[in-house]
């Protein structure tokens, strides 16, 4: 791979004044004519936040910015010829999305269901690394597949899109020589901690529940500041884990972007994360990671990541509200009304 590349890719744009650095299009959805319903997440969260978000008067469909679908030649800057190939069997697929009968399933519908959703999400968070430079934040109300690495997928993550959104930044060869991931889905972020093992230039903070998948050892190498929790951790020692490690993390290491991966599969109730976080606590964790970033004046890009119930549609809306609300994510309103 060459050092520095000029992007040619159609996954990166220019975007207009009255557009936002939010990133969703409809085609983010996961639809199976009714088997994504055997899978605990929730196949439409990415529709449900926008429409909160819409509801609101946020956002609009002038002002949403509409990603471009990532392809092959772009998914090639990270990904194996061999892992690529390999998503067109279907029982490789059905492992991935952790939704056996799946396996069944003719390719092209997996492909068309599934997997092109997942690359438009993709193609979405490459952007949004693009955009937070160019406005100081993004939010890619998707992606965050942190469990798939350059040669494997897991976890409902068939591709390496925090990999990808780096990678791309760097191979510019411009403002972006050092990233820091901060991870707070409750599972460990392997599939990138994999991709970036003895690199110095990538710091990864990651807060997870020690106690659930995927309990990777080899990817915890590449971990700089990791925080273990056990079941059922409450909002209290949450928050304060999560905001000194965070201060700490900054002062030890100083990013030109953040990747905030953003998983509310932490809220209490969910039974793959475990653990005990109220929906108070999950939008006072998102102010908390986006104060000190923009206090330190670093572009950030957000990921919504892991979460797997109905109502973590709710919350993430109302998390982004409240970022607008704080000035967190600036002259949001305004830029819709123009």
């Amino acid at each position: 791979m060459p050092k520095e590349m000029k992007c040619s890719s159609s996954v990166y744009f220019e975007i207009e004044p009255h557009q936002l650095p939010i990133i969703y299009r409809r085609e983010y959805n996961v639809r199976f004519c009714g088997l994504e319903k055997l899978h605990p997440f929730d196949a439409a969260k990415w529709s449900h936040i926008f429409h909160y978000l819409k509801e609101a008067m946020l956002v609009n469909d002038h002002s949403v910015t509409r990603p471009n679908e990532v392809q092959n030649e772009d998914l090639l800057v990270v990904h194996t010829p061999e892992y690529l190939k390999s998503l067109k069997w279907s029982w490789n697929v059905a492992r991935i999305a952790e939704i056996p009968p799946l396996s069944l399933v003719p390719n092209f519908i997996v492909q068309k269901c599934y997997l092109k959703p997942m690359r438009y999400q993709t193609g979405g968070s490459i952007l949004a690394g693009k955009l937070a430079l160019d406005r100081g934040w993004a939010i890619n109300i998707g992606g965050g597949f942190h469990h798939c690495s350059k040669d494997r997928g897991g976890g409902f993550c068939p591709y390496a899109d925090i990999t990808l959104l780096l990678k791309f930044l760097f191979l510019q060869g411009g403002k972006v020589k050092k990233a820091m991931i901060v991870d707070l889905d409750a599972h460990q972020g392997n599939g990138y901690e994999r991709d970036f093992l003895d690199q110095n230039d990538v710091y990864i903070l990651d807060v997870y529940n020690k106690g659930i998948y995927p309990k990777d050892e080899l990817a915890k190498k590449a971990i700089k500041r990791h925080i273990e929790l056990w079941h059922f951790t409450e909002d209290d020692e949450y928050l304060t884990k999560v905001d000194i490690n965070l201060e700490k993390a900054l002062r030890e290491f100083h990013p030109d972007v953040v990747v905030y991966n953003a998983g509310t599969d932490v809220l209490d109730g969910d039974r793959l994360g475990l653990l005990a976080i109220s929906p108070q606590g999950i939008i006072r964790r998102d102010e908390l990671v986006f104060l000190k970033v923009r206090k330190n004046k670093i572009p950030i890009v957000m990921l919504t990541s892991g979460g797997y119930q109905k109502k973590t549609a709710r919350i993430i809306a109302d998390s982004i509200l409240n970022l607008n609300e704080k000035g967190l994510i600036p002259a949001l309103e305004i830029a819709v009304n123009e």
